[in-house]
């Protein structure tokens, strides 16, 4: 992205949540940020929900999963055709109808971070060109590979902070499992973290999103200046600015 051109709006609440933190070095560290708030708790604390139709911390990481399988495929047909259609899908229904009861929490972080890794190599090695090329979301209109990055480091952190909330609010110091039970319960931590390769590094620094209130500088990485007219033009197309002071925090939206 060019030097001042401000970065891709995405959902104020998802934009507070990401601050201006790099939307790429967010979605690596996601699943060990995932691992240490599940630490010491049990498959049945796991499980249990907060509230009547209100998701438990364990359909919490399901839902990152099933996102972040969508998104793969976000990724791909928007690099790979020309403005793609991209469907929009019903976040509730996939917790619902996709076993999550049936699979231990363990496994299904295990999914999230190999599929979050798989995704990030992607990102990694597509050209500097290719963060610009846009799908047709069903709802939201054309959104660059370079959104979708930022919305989705901002949605990883707004679930982070919900199941710290959860965890907090449920099971409080001294309230988790420990011993034997807790030792079962880290399982979760087994999985291997998702490494951030050199190209990644140089694309995030072309991609920072804007604090709330105010566009944020946006870095300019050697290689990034090849693909900075192609992006600048995606942006002024899909008529990109800076995200608004934040609002009060607002339930994430019903689609994706």
């Amino acid at each position: 992205m060019a030097e001042g051109t401000p970065g891709p709006v995405i959902p104020e609440n998802y934009a507070r949540a990401l601050g201006g933190d790099d939307p790429l070095e967010v979605l690596v560290a996601t699943p060990d940020d995932l691992r240490r708030l599940l630490r010491g708790l049990t498959e049945k604390q796991l499980a249990k929900r907060p509230a009547e139709g209100k998701w438990s911390i364990k359909e919490i990481v399901a839902h990152l999963a099933d996102g972040e399988a969508v998104l793969g495929f976000r990724y791909r047909f928007a690099a790979a055709h020309d403005r793609p259609a991209i469907p929009g899908y019903d976040q509730d229904a996939f917790v619902e109808k996709l076993g999550v009861e049936n699979a231990k929490t363990a496994d299904i972080l295990d999914d999230f971070a190999m599929l979050r890794a798989a995704n990030v190599g992607l990102l990694d090695r597509l050209p500097d060109e290719a963060w610009a090329r846009v799908g047709v979301h069903a709802e939201r209109g054309e959104e660059s590979i370079l959104h979708m990055v930022a919305m989705y480091a901002g949605h990883d952190r707004w679930h982070l902070s919900q199941v710290e909330t959860l965890r907090v609010g449920l099971f409080p110091a001294g309230k988790a499992k420990k011993g034997a039970k807790a030792k079962k319960a880290a399982e979760v931590e087994k999985a291997p973290k998702a490494e951030k390769a050199p190209k990644a590094e140089k694309a995030a620094k072309a991609m920072k999103v804007p604090k709330a209130g105010k566009a944020a500088e946006a870095k300019k990485a050697p290689e990034a200046e090849k693909a900075a007219p192609a992006r600048k033009g995606a942006a002024a197309k899909s008529g990109t600015k800076a995200p608004k002071k934040a609002a009060p925090k607002k339930a994430a939206p019903k689609k994706r």
